[in-house]
């Protein structure tokens, strides 16, 4: 998986990699997925990460998902394999009782697999370095309307570094222009 996260997010991959290493860890105690898609050759192509979060919702915290990373390496972009590990991970914990899955990413790819912004469903970004259309979720059958608040991310994604985007990142741009 390591070589699909260096060559999926080639700007920052020693990041990365230190995060799915620290995120992985946690799915021996908790509930989260980490998915594999492999080539005719048996060589992992793609691999997607779901793992517990909260939500600092106002009668209690609750246990949500998030999706984070999501890499398939350059040479298999294009051909479904992100589409079916997001698919198969959302049927998934929508299987397990999951209410909601999060994400940071292009409202113009999540949105073909029902995510939407965060905060036309009244929630707030874990922080002000994500762009607000950037931050989307997922809401799974075992939602309720009172599931509202604030996401908050584990400390792995505080500990490495890699929430959000900075306004420098020209991919900032790039999210607030596909609104």
């Amino acid at each position: 998986m390591e070589e699909v996260h260096r060559a999926a997010f080639a700007s920052h991959p020693d990041a990365v990699v230190r995060l799915v290493d620290a995120l992985r860890r946690s799915l021996a105690t908790e509930l989260g997925l980490s998915l594999v898609a492999v080539d005719d050759d048996q060589r992992v192509v793609g691999h997607a990460l779901f793992t517990r979060n909260l939500l600092d919702a106002p009668p209690r915290l609750l246990d949500v998902q998030v999706l984070s990373p999501l890499g398939v390496r350059p040479d298999a972009q294009g051909r479904g394999v992100g589409s079916a590990l997001v698919r198969h991970g959302l049927r998934a914990l929508a299987d397990a009782g999951v209410p909601a899955v999060f994400l940071e990413g292009s409202p113009t790819y999540y949105s073909r697999f029902g995510f939407s912004p965060g905060g036309e469903h009244g929630f707030r970004r874990p922080s002000l370095r994500i762009p607000e259309p950037g931050f989307q979720v997922s809401l799974l059958p075992a939602y309720s309307s009172w599931m509202t608040g604030t996401l908050v991310y584990r400390h792995d994604f505080w500990d490495h570094d890699v929430v959000g985007l900075r306004p420098t990142d020209p991919r900032w741009e790039l999210l607030a222009e596909r609104t």
